[in-house]
């Protein structure tokens, strides 16, 4: 590590602690020395080390009994434990693992192999804070965005019981705030309305439920909002890390729409949250599978494939109708029909050439949306721009 680390030493032999003490300040680290398990526990509180290299054997608490102290603690239980005892035993070993050791050194220590584990194990703990600190950045900035699209939104709800067209326009045009930050366009919020709308008529849903997906559907990635540029943004593959964030967006997408008593944003709460779940259950972020996940996101879920497939992205140029049919409905190995709610698929299936007149419609730039926002005429099934 090239930072200077603090180690933690406890250990009841004088001995053992003035050798172990010089190794660590050898490879460049303070060192600071506890005598048994309490004194440990009173070091920790007061200094927060970043690693610690706890002896077994010793008077009044035990080695054992500290590391279960320590790692029952939200507060330290991040700090790596390497136990460093004679024993040898494997119950000696599955007593530490199961009271929360990290790693484990056999005496007499051998310089080489502690260095290695010291490194290996503060790495860990730096990529832990690294992690936690991102997590709290990302929870302030999710927080502060949530209470302004929250406010928003409620501005929304009570200008809906006034007027219903400047209610939906004002939707669309948040959305496009977070389809801004994306790869995604304008057009693309408008095409995913009529996907929707198009597949809800062809299961024989109401009328009201239609309208509601027609209106519901473009919100469904609003919670990319709240994910780092540096990952949403990113051309290349993300990173099992990265990937774990842009999954959240489901998550933050959900909490942002939560609470509402407009139709529209329950929908939307419920296709944000739930649009990357799949019908074999290989979804995310929950792992539902079949009728466990809502229809409007069964409905989502393939109206968004289809139109991603169809789409240019940094890493993949835009695939024919034909193409983008054809694996949705026999797969690729990547994408697979046993995805998709058979009955949805059968609806798909049967609005093929629907869809591709749809996205032939509303090819046109992100920006058109500044104008033209896909508001229903009320009492009927056809789409009027305002």
């Amino acid at each position: 590590m090239d930072a200077i680390s603090r180690i933690l030493i406890v250990d009841d032999e004088e001995k053992n602690v003035k050798l172990l003490k010089a190794l660590c300040e050898n490879l460049g680290h303070e060192a600071i020395a506890a005598r048994n398990g309490r004194e440990a526990l009173d070091q920790v509180r007061r200094r927060m080390p970043d690693l610690i290299l706890m002896d077994v054997m010793m008077p009044g608490m035990n080695g054992f009994e500290a590391t279960e102290t320590l790692k029952s603690n939200d507060d330290t239980a991040h700090i790596p434990v390497i136990i460093v005892t004679a024993l040898d035993s494997r119950e000696d070993r599955l007593t530490g693992i199961s009271r929360g050791a990290n790693d484990f050194l056999t005496k007499p220590v051998d310089a080489d192999e502690l260095a290695l584990r010291v490194r290996n194990n503060l790495k860990i703990k730096a990529y832990h804070d690294l992690l936690k600190n991102h997590a709290v950045i990302l929870e302030e900035q999710v927080a502060a965005r949530t209470k302004e699209l929250s406010d928003a939104f409620g501005r929304l709800d009570k200008a809906h019981r006034k007027i219903a067209f400047g209610y939906i326009e004002t939707v669309y045009r948040l959305t496009l705030a977070s389809e801004y930050k994306d790869e995604e366009t304008g057009a693309h919020i408008r095409r995913v309305s009529f996907y929707t709308q198009t597949i809800a008529e062809k299961i024989g849903a109401d009328k009201e439920y239609t309208e509601n997906i027609f209106h519901a559907s473009p919100m469904h990635d609003i919670g990319k909002v709240g994910i780092p540029d540096s990952v949403l943004l990113k051309p290349g593959k993300l990173t099992p890390e990265e990937w774990e964030i842009m999954k959240t967006h489901t998550a933050i997408g959900a909490k942002i729409l939560k609470g509402s008593d407009s139709p529209y944003l329950k929908m939307a709460e419920e296709i944000a949250l739930s649009h990357h779940e799949r019908w074999d259950g290989g979804g995310y972020p929950r792992g539902l599978k079949g009728a466990e996940i809502p229809l409007s996101a069964r409905i989502m879920n393939i109206s968004d494939q289809y139109d991603a497939l169809r789409s240019k992205r940094p890493y993949k140029p835009p695939l024919d109708h034909e193409t983008a049919v054809k694996i949705i409905t026999q797969g690729d190995g990547r994408t697979m029909p046993e995805h998709f709610d058979p009955p949805v698929l059968d609806a798909f299936k049967n609005s093929a050439e629907q869809f591709r007149e749809i996205y032939e419609t509303h090819k046109d730039d992100a920006h058109e949306l500044q104008r033209e926002v896909p508001v229903k005429k009320p009492g009927s099934a056809a789409v009027s721009s305002v």
